[in-house]
């Protein structure tokens, strides 16, 4: 892709909406991908710090959309319907060039629907899970978007069925971790022993998350150190409302533990970690890109829960699993998520063991397969809709 700046006739304006913080990471990299073709480009919508530091004049914070469960969502849909209603009735007046709508399908496509009804056109980044369940939303996904972008080359096939533009662009995270971690100078920067066994717990960056899986992952590290009293926990907490949100769980735990909450540093403690206690979501795919064993657990309400489990189509959860075909990566849901259960398996992803090499090669196979420049790739499939659209030269 030509990466050199082009002058237009007049600036793009280009609309996203982010729902949470991996859209935040991918819209962030999009915009900066768009505006070395299109420097002026104007960056408008919905979206959290990364995408606001690169030009991006957000209409409300992120973090009002930022919702999970299918029951959870109900105690805020008024609010989410009213935030949709005047972001859509804004655009219409607005009229960008094109509209991004960056996962969050429950809020994106519906905003995607009413602006491509009026002439915008509209790009889906992140499919949802239709390969897993309700696969007739695809039939609304080509009502309402001119083209989706996917990140796992697994699927394509459904929206090709069904007549959808689409095009795997890889993720970005896969290009901007390096094949090989630096584990030495993760453990330098967060002042860890390079002889320490390392865990990382990664309960979420969702305060719905923390509340149910923030003291079940501090039982499971007291569980282990029971049984290893070497052991060592760093947990790195989204943002400071995070923070003292697992303070507080902390505290009224009683739990004595040798752990360290993070303030942000994610990626530094997957890199330095031996292995990793994690929420089912988007963190399994970075922990799978540092080449960490983990060990994935998940709790929702009792209600959603049995829904999705008589709609879920799939065996896995986990992203690593689903991407390999095959469960490298246990997982633990609902009321299988227990200090003992998962304990048990995190111990055993501590020592060097064959498994553990063969896991590790799997998670760099699966690297490698989803470098494919997704920013820039993402850039060019979209600046190429808006060609076929009449709204560039």
């Amino acid at each position: 892709m030509n990466t050199s700046a082009v002058p237009s006739s007049r600036p793009l304006c280009i609309a996203l909406v982010a729902g949470e913080a991996s859209g935040d990471t991918l819209g962030a990299g999009l915009i900066r991908a768009l505006k070395e073709i299109h420097p002026d480009a104007e960056f408008i919508g919905i979206g959290g710090p990364r995408m606001q530091a690169e030009g991006l004049i957000t209409q409300v914070p992120m973090e009002r959309l930022a919702v999970m469960g299918l029951v959870e969502v109900l105690g805020r849909l008024r609010e989410l319907l009213r935030i949709r209603r005047e972001l859509v009735s804004f655009l219409q007046q607005r009229r960008p060039d094109v509209f991004i709508g960056i996962d969050a399908p429950d809020f994106t496509l519906g905003v995607e629907r009413r602006l491509r009804e009026v002439g915008i056109p509209t790009v889906h980044y992140v499919s949802p899970s239709v390969w897993a369940w309700r696969k007739k939303r695809v039939l609304g996904i080509r009502q309402s978007t001119d083209l989706m972008l996917t990140l796992f080359p697994f699927e394509e096939q459904v929206y090709r069925e069904h007549d959808v533009a689409v095009r795997c662009v890889g993720h970005t995270l896969a290009d901007r971790i390096p094949l090989q971690p630096d584990r030495s100078g993760a453990r330098q920067t967060l002042g860890l022993s390079e002889s320490a066994t390392v865990v990382a717990l990664l309960p979420g960056s969702r305060n719905g998350e923390l509340r149910k899986l923030g003291l079940l992952f501090l039982q499971t590290a007291h569980w282990c150190l029971q049984r290893n009293p070497d052991l060592q926990f760093v947990l790195p907490c989204a943002n400071p409302e995070r923070r003292q949100q697992m303070e507080a769980i902390l505290a009224e735990s009683d739990l004595q533990l040798p752990l360290t909450l993070l303030d942000g540093q994610a990626h530094e403690a997957l890199a330095a970690c031996d292995a990793v206690l994690i929420a089912s979501g988007t963190a399994t795919l970075e922990a799978m890109l540092f080449k960490r064993p983990m060990v994935v657990a998940y709790r929702m309400a009792p209600l959603t829960f049995r829904i999705l489990k008589r709609l879920v189509k799939v065996g896995h959860v986990a992203l690593p699993n689903l991407l390999a075909g095959r469960e490298v990566a246990p997982e633990f849901l609902q009321d299988d998520a227990t200090p003992e259960a998962m304990g048990q398996a995190l111990l055993a992803r501590l020592g060097p063991t064959p498994e553990r090499e063969q896991t590790e090669a799997v998670f760099l196979e699966l690297h490698q397969m989803l470098r494919r420049d997704a920013d820039h790739t993402a850039a060019a499939a979209i600046l190429e809709l808006l060609q076929r659209k009449g709204r560039l030269a």
